[in-house]
């Protein structure tokens, strides 16, 4: 299983942005897929997920401003982040969730994506 991120840029605050996480080996289907996110100087973060059955997840902090789905047909998960913040700068990546909420833990994990928030 493998998993790769992007999309990640340079955004004014308020503004949108898309990430992608291509997912390979199997059927993104078939996993829990979730985002997390580090910033410099902060532990890293839990966001959201979305489960084998398309059941959703969000941390408090993103939730009203983010989205995850999924394209089963391209094997690809999707954040769209909107409203955005400058406290939302970090690297976020993609990862298989083995648990989220409270805890998050993973088995697999793409590289990150950087996306900074500033005007």
């Amino acid at each position: 299983v493998q998993l790769q991120a992007s999309g990640g840029g340079l955004v004014q605050p308020g503004g949108s942005l898309r990430l992608s996480c291509i997912f390979s080996g199997a059927r993104v289907d078939t996993y829990a897929i979730g985002w997390l996110r580090q910033a410099p100087g902060k532990e890293r973060e839990g966001l959201s997920c979305i489960s084998y059955d398309g059941a959703t997840y969000y941390t408090d902090s993103v939730k009203g401003r983010f989205t995850i789905s999924r394209d089963n047909g391209k094997n690809i998960v999707y954040l769209h982040m909107s409203n955005l913040k400058p406290e939302d700068t970090a690297t976020y990546f993609c990862a298989s969730i083995i648990q989220y909420g409270s805890e998050w833990r993973y088995d697999y994990r793409g590289q990150g994506t950087l996306v900074t928030v500033s005007s």
